[in-house]
């Protein structure tokens, strides 16, 4: 099945509600504003059926990026996943990714990896805090 940035951004809004502030369209790509200020932005190729990249940055320190995607970059053809790989912190920080390898069930778990890196975060801001 085919699936369109409309369908994520359904999910995004639904779903994931308790840390999506706001959804919008840029040109030819999903942008999701998280409660964190952090933000993602979700891109599904308009040629090649399959290819997608979903991309966070969030506002933290260190400004950190997280990016699950396929396409096919032969600096990380070493994957055994190739060409789905997952830059986790840093660009050039890339493994297997950990989600399904599909739009959407790839977008539900990386939204899912989202949220607990949020509260994560929220936890040790708490913790922190009371030190």
């Amino acid at each position: 099945m085919h699936h369109t940035l409309v369908d994520l951004q359904r999910i995004a809004d639904i779903q994931f509600s308790d840390i999506v502030l706001t959804t919008f369209m840029i040109e030819h790509k999903l942008r999701i504003m998280l409660r964190d200020m952090g933000f993602i932005d979700v891109h599904l190729s308009q040629k090649l059926s399959e290819i997608f990249s979903f991309h966070w940055e969030t506002k933290d320190k260190m400004g950190a990026i997280y990016r699950y995607d396929n396409f096919p970059d032969k600096n990380w053809s070493f994957l055994p996943s190739y060409p789905h790989h997952f830059h986790r912190g840093i660009q050039n920080a890339v493994e297997v990714p950990p989600f399904p390898l599909t739009i959407l069930e790839g977008f539900i778990s990386f939204m899912e990896f989202v949220r607990s890196e949020i509260e994560l975060k929220s936890l040790k801001g708490k913790v922190e805090g009371r030190q």
